[in-house]
């Protein structure tokens, strides 16, 4: 096993409940293919422990998710490696929204773009009061991946969703919370509201919550697979556009980029 694949992903399990955090604190949490495979291994162990009800998933540091990592998106310019590691994205996607335990995403600062698609992916989202949530890949002339059409229209339908990625703007939690995207907006300590969300949980028959979960996943696997497999073709065309090389270079150069269609 590459250790560097194993160690940006930590788990601590306390009880029936499984804490998964991000460990890219120096890059806000950004998803490199260590992190996305690490995140992959990890929830696979814990989906055969019949042990854990509750995955809780959370970024180390200052931020639950910046996104894609920059460097990876430089790096892949060819297909040959673009599509295995939007492979990987997809199985990631698919292996956490399907997993047979309740899960909750716990957002302090950013959760944006495919970190924004991850927390959509899970069953609960509490944000805290500073954090900032963004369906942002326009912004670089991308579509959003990770299942974010699938999990958007899901969650505020067709037309929201349109809107929400055309905007691509950072949202603020009570603005998330009042579109339907999130569930909660922690009032105090987000530790606290995560903790009173797993004891309700606890408390309740939470294998029949599993079981529904599951049906639903079931249900809506075969549709969640063509977004995926929509998404993996349209950013690959995406990526070659004028627009997101200048993109990627605006975002660099730390400056408005200059769209032009094309």
């Amino acid at each position: 096993m590459n250790h560097s694949v194993t160690e940006k992903v930590s788990v601590t399990v306390n009880g029936r409940v499984a804490m998964v955090e991000m460990n890219r604190p120096e890059a806000m949490n950004a998803m490199d293919i260590d992190l996305i495979k690490g995140l992959v291994i990890k929830l696979k162990e814990i989906s055969d422990s019949d042990e854990i009800d509750i995955v809780v998933l959370k970024g180390k540091g200052r931020a639950f998710s910046a996104g894609g990592d920059i460097k990876t998106m430089l790096s892949n310019t060819d297909e040959s490696e673009f599509f295995p590691v939007m492979d990987c994205i997809s199985e990631l996607i698919v292996t956490l929204y399907s997993i047979p335990k309740l899960t909750i995403s716990a957002v302090s600062g950013a959760a944006a773009g495919l970190g924004f698609s991850l927390a959509l992916a899970t069953d609960y989202i509490i944000a805290d009061q500073t954090s900032k949530l963004a369906m942002n890949f326009i912004g670089i002339g991308l579509i959003p991946d990770g299942g974010a059409h699938f999990f958007l229209e899901k969650r505020v339908g067709e037309l929201k969703a349109k809107q929400i990625i055309w905007d691509g703007k950072m949202m603020k939690p009570d603005e998330a919370l009042a579109l339907g995207l999130i569930q909660e907006v922690a009032e105090g300590d987000i530790e606290d509201t995560l903790e009173t969300r797993i004891s309700d949980w606890l408390s309740r028959p939470i294998q029949a919550m599993i079981k529904t979960k599951k049906i639903l996943a079931e249900k809506n696997r075969p549709q969640l697979l063509k977004i995926l497999e929509l998404e993996k073709y349209g950013q690959c065309k995406m990526r070659q556009t004028h627009d997101h090389q200048e993109g990627i270079q605006a975002f660099i150069e730390k400056r408005k980029p200059n769209f032009i269609g094309k």
